[in-house]
């Protein structure tokens, strides 16, 4: 066994001075994480501002087609009692019609 059981550390920096050396570097290492942290939210910001005015425009014209749809429903309804309408004087010209020539002749 060796007789020198701690090395002779006096030649370089003391024990604190590498203590807060390593507390430098680790408080360096979070400044440049925060500072990429706050890079990445502005961009988010920046992308969040940038696609607001195509989301309003989309849901703008989400309305519109509601809109359109709506109308359109109120015209299959409209078409659709016609239709009902013309069907139904139809069927009752139609039974005239039979009554007419199927009564007897004078």
């Amino acid at each position: 066994m060796s007789e020198e059981l701690t090395k002779d550390m006096s030649n370089g920096p003391s024990f604190e001075e590498r203590v807060f050396a390593r507390f430098d570097a680790v408080d360096a290492r979070f400044d440049a994480v925060d500072a990429r942290l706050e890079n990445l939210e502005t961009q988010a910001e920046r992308r969040a501002l940038e696609t607001k005015p195509i989301w309003e425009r989309a849901l703008a014209e989400i309305v519109e087609v509601r809109e359109s749809i709506a109308n359109v429903e109120r015209k299959i309804d409209v078409l659709s009692r016609d239709i009902v309408q013309v069907r139904a004087d139809q069927t009752r010209v139609e039974n005239r019609i039979d009554k007419l020539e199927s009564s007897p002749s004078s």
